[in-house]
């Protein structure tokens, strides 16, 4: 009886815990940008204009949670520079 109960609680405590596990990994990443006091939640878009940065800078693309945070400092000033507006084309239809 008692092993019944300890595999009820395991098995339990797995069924609650597995929901939050899967529903943390649909979450961006932040990063926190010192100079500009902001956080850049990075996603398909902020990848899309990293990439172009980095095509503009004449690198190689690295992930960003890799850069050091010099480079990383370089990419934020940069892309304060370049809002959406001008990187990304918007069709109106």
């Amino acid at each position: 009886m008692h092993r019944v109960l300890i595999l009820t609680a395991l098995f339990a405590g797995a069924a609650l815990i597995a929901p939050g596990t899967i529903m943390a990994e649909g979450h961006d990443k932040r990063y926190y940008d010192r100079d500009g006091h902001d956080y850049h939640v990075w996603n398909d878009h902020e990848d899309r204009a990293y990439r172009i940065y980095l095509g503009e800078q004449h690198r190689e693309y690295r992930d960003f949670g890799r850069v050091k945070v010099v480079q990383r400092r370089e990419y934020f000033r940069w892309r304060h520079e370049h809002p959406d507006n001008m990187l990304f084309r918007v069709e109106v239809r």
